[in-house]
């Protein structure tokens, strides 16, 4: 007898041997000391498996977020203990970030690897796999256009940074933030401003507004003024400003004139401001300095600047990722990854992120992955 591939048998003496495929797809753990969250989720595997794929993991991957191996197996996930078993085992490779080196060294011809692999400053070790006939799509690059919405991890994750963002300020921010009217006393709400009012921007204002903050947002697009407004901030904008934004979505950088108008408004604005959130980021580049040292130096003691675009550089003169910085009593932090902080959240999302990805290349008739350079999505995505 020969026995297909999940214990289909058909008679081989005479007859036609049936094969029945089923597309492998793969995780690898991370280094947890970098990067908490993970690439399928329990739910998603069930999801991969109901639609034909086998699923392999290696043991324990996410056991530090509460889920154990039982609870993948009994969706249907194989887990095996070698990590180079389940490499040769692959079809799809899904990360959060770029694996090491020796991970890399034992991918073959026409797998298909898929995370957030910034192929800005990877683009020699990206083109090393190209030239291996090993397809990289890097998700970060994704055109920004509906049918791609489900797929966007930069705004899943961005949503989750900017809330958490406001949640580690206020933490370690040492007044209240609302407005407290006592018999001994009224305690004024706290000040917050926002710089960058994209994705990250936006939940971070509406978390500080949802505490109880006077929130304060300022953004070289003009469109994200009504944003701003609707949920309950006060949109702040250089006299006479034009809208720097790009085909994209993103803020253009801007021009040397504009940056001193600017510089004017925010220095007299952080004078009365107790926190401050930065958000700015261009993909790809150094994240722009917005607020100067000279700046922080007039702040109030006490006040406390996060600053998410550390991991690019910061945008403030001072930021130093993963480091508190102490400026004249001004507290100014930022991580590398802060949804290290929110790890079981960021994966929930990611992972499903990664699922509409997949599904949208995975050719269902065929049972292959079908590269269809004709949709913008692969396209634009694919890393050579």
């Amino acid at each position: 007898m020969g026995i297909s591939r999940r214990g289909y048998n058909f008679g081989i003496d005479g007859y036609i041997l049936i094969i029945i495929y089923f597309m492998k797809i793969v995780s690898l753990s991370e280094d947890k000391n970098f990067e908490k969250r993970v690439a399928i989720t329990p739910e998603i595997a069930k999801k991969y498996i109901s639609n034909e794929f086998e699923v392999f993991l290696p043991k324990d991957y996410a056991a530090h977020l509460g889920f154990d191996d039982e609870e993948y197996k009994s969706q249907g996930v194989k887990i095996l203990d070698n990590e180079k078993d389940i490499i040769d085992q692959s079809d799809i490779i899904v990360q959060l970030s770029l694996p090491s080196e020796k991970i890399l060294s034992n991918l073959k011809e026409n797998q298909n690897l898929i995370g957030v692999f910034n192929p800005y400053t990877n683009k020699e070790i990206i083109s090393g796999l190209s030239k291996k006939k090993i397809n990289v799509f890097s998700l970060e690059l994704l055109p920004r256009i509906t049918r791609a919405q489900s797929m966007d991890i930069l705004s899943s994750q961005a949503n989750l940074a900017g809330y958490k963002a406001v949640v580690e300020a206020f933490a370690n921010f040492k007044k209240a933030i609302p407005m407290m009217m006592t018999a001994a006393g009224t305690i004024p709400a706290a000040k917050i401003l926002v710089v960058g009012a994209g994705v990250a921007g936006l939940q971070a204002i509406a978390t500080a507004k949802r505490m109880g903050g006077i929130v304060f947002a300022t953004d070289v697009r003009m469109s994200s003024k009504e944003q701003v407004e609707s949920l309950g901030g006060k949109f702040l904008t250089v006299e006479g400003a034009e809208n720097l934004e790009t085909s994209g979505g993103y803020a253009k950088e801007t021009s040397d004139e504009f940056k001193k108008k600017q510089e004017d408004l925010l220095s007299e604005t952080l004078k009365k401001i107790d926190i401050v959130i930065c958000t700015a980021l261009i993909p790809g580049k150094k994240a722009p300095v917005i607020i100067k040292e000279s700046m922080i130096k007039n702040m109030q003691p006490g006040s406390v600047i996060y600053d998410l675009a550390a991991v690019q550089g910061g945008n403030t003169a001072v930021t130093k990722a993963d480091e508190e910085v102490d400026l004249n009593g001004v507290k100014i932090m930022g991580e590398k990854n802060i949804l290290n902080k929110l790890p079981a959240s960021a994966s929930n999302l990611y992972s499903k992120n990664i699922f509409n990805f997949v599904s949208n290349l995975y050719d269902k008739e065929k049972k292959n992955v079908n590269i269809n350079l004709e949709d913008e999505i692969i396209k634009e995505t694919l890393v050579k």
